[in-house]
Parts: C-alpha cells; sequence; structure tokens
C-alpha cells in the first residue's frame, strides 16, 4: 500500500461487504497509469474441497495462480514503473512491434513487456494498443495436450467463435488456442507454458508471436 502511494496512485479499502463478496480479509483498490482497475488482498478463505471438472479437465494453478492476463497501456514508461517498480513484478521477456501493425505511421516500435511475480513465465503481459473492453485476453493453462484439443472441439461443436488457431508462442512456449468471448475479449487456452527461475533467467526480446501456428482471425487476441 505504501508502495503504491509512493508511485501516485491513489489507494482505498474496500467495504467489509467488499470483502465478504470476496472471502478476503483485507482489501486495497487502485488503478495503474492507463486507468486498469487493480485490487490487492490478503487472508484469502481456501476451500476445503478441490474443484472438479467435469470433463476431467486440470488446471494448472496452484503457487502460480489463475494464468495470465493481458492488460492495454497508454505510456510503457509508466506502466513499468508502476508494475515493476510499485508492484515488484520482473520483467521477463519484451516483444518488439512494428506500429503499422496497429495502424501507426512508421515510427519508434511498440513493446509488448511481460512480467512475472513466480515461475510461470508470465502472470501480466502490458500491450501497447486500446482493448475496448478493457482486457485483451485471460490465459487459462491446462495439465495435457489432450485437455486442449477437448476443448478445441467442444468451442468448435458449440460454435464459440475460435479467434487464433492452435500454436506454440516463442516466448513462454506455450501450446494454446484463443477463443472470443461475449464481453469482446479472448480466453487463451493452453497447456506446457515455460517455467522461469529468476537466479539464471535472461531478459530477452523477440519480434516473433510465435514459432507455429496462431492465425488469428481478428485484431485484439495478440
Amino acid at each position: 500500500e505504501k508502495a503504491l502511494a509512493a508511485a501516485g496512485a491513489e489507494v482505498t479499502a474496500g467495504t467489509p461487504e467488499e470483502c465478504a463478496a470476496r472471502q478476503v480479509a483485507q482489501l486495497r483498490f487502485a488503478q495503474d497509469p492507463s486507468g486498469n482497475a487493480v485490487e490487492i488482498f490478503c487472508g484469502a478463505t481456501l476451500a476445503s474441497r478441490p474443484f472438479v471438472s467435469a470433463y476431467g479437465t486440470r488446471f494448472v494453478t496452484g503457487e502460480m495462480g489463475l494464468g495470465h492476463a493481458v492488460l492495454p497501456v497508454t505510456d510503457d514508461t509508466a506502466a513499468m514503473a508502476f508494475w515493476s517498480g510499485a508492484l515488484g513484478f520482473r520483467l521477463r521477456d519484451s516483444m518488439r512491434l512494428a506500429p503499422e501493425l496497429f495502424g501507426r505511421p512508421p515510427g519508434d516500435p511498440l513493446f509488448m513487456r511481460f512480467l512475472g511475480c513466480n515461475p510461470r513465465h508470465h502472470s501480466l503481459a502490458l500491450a501497447p494498443f486500446p482493448a475496448g473492453p478493457g482486457i485483451v485476453h485471460l490465459m487459462i493453462e491446462v495439465a495435457t495436450l489432450d485437455d486442449v484439443g477437448r476443448a478445441l472441439d467442444r468451442c468448435e461443436r458449440r460454435g464459440a467463435p475460435v479467434s487464433a488457431t492452435l500454436g506454440r508462442h516463442a516466448n513462454d512456449l506455450m501450446v494454446s488456442f484463443y477463443a472470443r468471448t461475449p464481453g469482446g475479449f479472448d480466453i487463451e487456452y493452453g497447456t506446457d507454458g515455460q517455467l522461469v527461475d529468476d537466479r539464471t533467467w535472461v531478459t530477452r526480446e523477440t519480434t516473433a508471436i510465435s514459432l507455429w501456428g496462431h492465425r488469428f482471425a481478428a485484431p485484439g487476441g495478440h
């Protein structure tokens, strides 16, 4: 909370009702420099009964959290100062992007930043382009390639729009596909994401989104 305040963020406390709704002991609200909502909590209620998927799917969560989120940012320098400086995320990779990809005139490259806070390659990515829904995509990781394949089959059977074909990303090596949600953002559904040891990891810069596959049907699925 002190680090957020020092970074210039306005921090407010969650009400007892908001804490109860999220099943946490304490809750703080803030915004990053681009206006993305940030919630910080402690004392989460832990369910004693584990989740069991009706399809037998096993999700990769635990100490690594749910997966990752990609958020739109308007100022790369301010965003990095907030997320890495105030909140302690570590830069794992940067992806160089040509401004022409987003309808901008030729000029300095734009960068996607991939940040981590645990062994998962990244739990957060910062994208230098707008996203109407307020989020670019949310990644959910499962234990096996068969889990991914069966989910892809279900999307096709039920008419869920697949916004990117199956592929493997170049940075975190995730094998995944993307599905468009009714809210307009994407869900990346993947497996085999890379794990990072910060004692030996060297931050990289890449230009490729994927090693193969991931043909995107529409903007916003990167």
